[in-house]
């Protein structure tokens, strides 16, 4: 499914692209509201952003609507109830106010396309797990992970991780990176919860992948030897 992400704050927009990249979602993301209404590509629901640089995002929304029936969801941080229900008179499908979480925005985008359903079916139909390896794979639109065909049974937060650490196999992950991406970027407080959900996936997974923790940075995934390495699927 492809998302067009219409956000001004990096760090904000940076954050949703992880979230929604780990649940299998297709990210494009434009700062200002003259690219989004530039923007020509594929596109199956639109996250807007009302505080735009160049001009009022209800604007945008106004003018996104009266091109076509594409679902749009307001990401705010206007929470004044004159401005939501404005958005929703003006064509906006739905509306979360930051600050919100990824798992959020992913409930709000599935429960809109779930009400076009008839019309994006096919769009929706493509696409399978990725494979790490000749064991392991991970179905990033159910939040699913099988090991040799039988389904693994995983709490959100442990999915939420074993999804972010498979993203590049190999790669050294801190534990601020970990946190922000699957704690969101509004984490605050002490880690220790990072520590146990790796401590239950090592015991879940053990001789199908490998967590190695590198002291005072953060952690590692890599491909357990012996098993076959292959590339992850789009």
């Amino acid at each position: 499914m492809h998302v067009l992400l219409v956000e001004d704050d990096e760090p904000v927009a940076a954050s949703l692209r992880r979230g929604l990249k780990r649940y299998g979602f297709e990210v494009e993301w434009v700062s200002t509201g003259a690219a989004a209404l530039a923007h020509t590509g594929p596109c199956d629901v639109v996250l807007l952003d009302l505080g735009l640089p160049d001009t009022d995002g209800l604007d945008v929304c106004k003018a996104l609507r009266e091109r076509g029936d594409v679902p749009i969801i307001v990401i705010s941080a206007r929470s004044d109830e004159t401005d939501r229900v404005v958005g929703l008179e003006l064509g906006a499908d739905d509306y979360v106010s930051k600050p919100f979480g990824v798992r959020e925005v992913i409930a709000r985008i599935r429960a809109v396309m779930r009400r076009v359903q008839p019309r994006t079916a096919e769009e929706n139909a493509g696409g399978g797990p990725d494979r790490y390896g000749s064991r392991l794979t991970l179905d990033r639109k159910a939040a699913r992970v099988h090991v040799d065909g039988e389904e693994v049974a995983l709490a959100p937060k442990e999915y939420d991780l074993l999804a972010f650490l498979t993203e590049e196999p190999g790669a050294l992950m801190t534990r601020e990176q970990i946190m922000e991406a699957v704690w969101d970027a509004n984490w605050f407080g002490p880690t220790k919860t990072l520590d146990v959900h790796v401590a239950a996936l090592r015991r879940k997974f053990a001789g199908v992948i490998t967590i190695e923790a590198v002291r005072g940075v953060g952690f590692r995934l890599e491909i357990t030897a012996g098993t076959r390495t292959g590339g992850a699927s789009s």
